[in-house]
């Protein structure tokens, strides 16, 4: 056995955060593992090897999603940084309110808000579109879905970002974004079911509490969990949707004839551009890769972004096909830890684009603004220029 290519590639430099695209190739080439220096990491570059390793938590645990240690502490024993069993328990009650079954009940609602948000940006013929529509709608479906009221609603946005930010290397992003993570951390350690609106997700939680379905203090644990993987990740994916709709003219038109395909559409905005880009794991024992030998104790990067380009698995892998319907993407991860929430995200930017494609014809949009995200890669703002109704 052989130790992997090594690379001076750093993941985390902003040059690469902004476009990964090249880098991911280039590393994909140098083979299934690549031991990069700069990052401390042993990275996964290929669709097989990330996937496999997403579904194998005995060789690959949770216990280290973060590339910073200060963060990975504070995620101790939340279902994102535990395996099973602890982590199948804790799901379980993170997801009692994420089932299709339970999901179906929302599903009207969430259409309509989403119906009725287009509608006034279309009467409006111009807008921001991550401010007007990526942003506003999945933080008023979480606020309403999760009971947020009053300071907590105000801080979605900014307490979600910096949960994610702070997922990074200990460099100027995670340091800015600590305390800002801190004040979400702080709040989810004191909130109790009483401080959720009556009848909510959450206040469901923290009955399951009550009632001993999960351990004393893990509701605010959930919480967490709702807000700060649920908000961030969805934003980015409703922005991506936006984009790419308006970079591909026929995909509207496409939709609104067969909305069918709006899943499948859904799926490649995905593949394409995956909200997530990197995701960490931790090596409970030396593994072995095709011929090579990650050591125990290594911490893993696991390049979901590389993966859902990889030429080995999916054809053309550069192109935004509407009709591929790439089904096994990675951007929702596989395995036990698969998104929990991704049937909400699902049912949110299904919302979005079926409202899009029944009263758009065409969105004209301007150059979108990007800034380097540790793990989250999203689109700061995106004008649109137009719209031309169906």
């Amino acid at each position: 056995m052989n130790a992997p290519p090594t690379s001076d590639i750093d993941l985390f430099d902003d040059e690469v955060l902004l476009d990964p695209c090249p880098v991911h190739a280039t590393l994909r080439e140098l083979g299934p593992v690549v031991h990069l220096p700069a990052d401390d990491v042993y990275a996964l570059t290929r669709y097989d090897v990330i996937r496999g390793a997403l579904a194998d938590w005995e060789s690959f645990s949770s216990a280290s999603i973060a590339f910073n240690p200060v963060a990975d502490q504070a995620l101790a024993g939340t279902s994102l940084a535990s395996d099973p069993p602890v982590h199948t328990q804790l799901r379980a009650a993170l997801t009692e309110n994420l089932t299709p079954r339970a999901l179906r009940g929302l599903k009207g609602r969430i259409e309509a808000k989403a119906d009725a948000l287009v509608a006034e940006l279309v009467e409006r013929g111009s807008f921001e579109a991550v401010d007007a529509l990526a942003r506003a709608f999945p933080l008023e479906v979480v606020a309403d879905l999760i009971g947020f009221t009053g300071h907590v609603r105000d801080n979605m946005l900014r307490w979600g970002q910096a949960a994610m930010q702070v997922l990074g290397p200990m460099n100027q992003r995670t340091a800015d974004n600590f305390p800002i993570a801190g004040e979400l951390y702080a709040w989810c350690s004191e909130v109790t079911g009483g401080d959720l609106a009556e009848g909510s997700v959450g206040r469901g939680i923290f009955d399951a509490e009550a009632r001993g379905a999960i351990p004393e203090g893990a509701a605010g644990q959930i919480i967490h969990q709702y807000l700060g993987a649920g908000v961030d990740t969805t934003v980015a994916a409703i922005g991506n949707v936006v984009a790419l709709f308006a970079a591909h003219p026929g995909a509207l038109d496409a939709v609104r004839t067969e909305p069918a395909l709006i899943p499948g559409a859904f799926n490649e905005v995905l593949r394409y551009w995956p909200p997530v880009n990197v995701w960490g794991r931790v090596t409970t024992r030396d593994v072995e890769i095709e011929e090579t030998v990650i050591p125990a104790g290594a911490q893993v990067a696991l390049l979901l972004g590389s993966g859902n380009r990889d030429p080995r698995h999916y054809e053309d892998p550069d192109s935004f096909l509407l009709e591929r319907n790439p089904a096994d993407h990675l951007a929702f991860g596989y395995g036990p830890h698969g998104c929990a929430g991704q049937g909400l995200a699902r049912l949110e930017a299904h919302a979005v684009i079926a409202a899009l494609s029944r009263r758009v014809k065409r969105l004209v949009a301007g150059d979108e603004v990007r800034v380097p995200g540790n793990v989250t890669r999203a689109i700061e703002k995106l004008p649109v220029l137009q719209v031309v109704p169906a």
